[in-house]
């Protein structure tokens, strides 16, 4: 290392070396707290809610007849979260609400079945483990 850069960190060390000593004043247990405090303030974080999905009326959801058209669902409930390529006659609401740091998730599942472009079945809070 060249001297001109050993004497340059020296040099940023000595006034170091000399505060040390106050450190120990009475009041630096104070500052320790302080300091560990503004430390735990610095960690708390602003969690925002994760809304995802379609939040959807119980009394839209009762209007919900075998025999309505697509459409009519559509305009009741709005566009179906989930149309699966694989079930054509299918629609999948799904709703899921995590409110902040809370671990506790809301969710919920609806399943509108047709058969020839009509409802045929309606199936309500289905558990989210039920995938067929």
């Amino acid at each position: 290392m060249p001297v001109r850069r050993r004497w340059f960190m020296m040099r940023a060390v000595f006034p170091l070396l000399r505060i040390l000593p106050a450190m120990r004043s009475p009041h630096s247990s104070r500052r320790a707290f302080l300091g560990g405090l503004a430390a735990l303030a610095g960690g708390c974080v602003y969690r925002v809610d994760v809304q995802q999905g379609n939040l959807l009326d119980d009394k839209d959801v009762d209007a919900i007849r075998p025999g309505m058209t697509r459409s009519q669902v559509r305009f009741l409930l709005g566009t179906p979260m989930v149309e699966d390529a694989f079930h054509k006659d299918r629609w999948d609401y799904v709703y899921y609400l995590r409110k902040g740091r809370s671990r506790r998730e809301e969710k919920r599942w609806l399943i509108v079945e047709f058969a020839d472009d009509k409802v045929s079945a309606i199936r309500r809070d289905v558990p989210f483990a039920a995938r067929d």
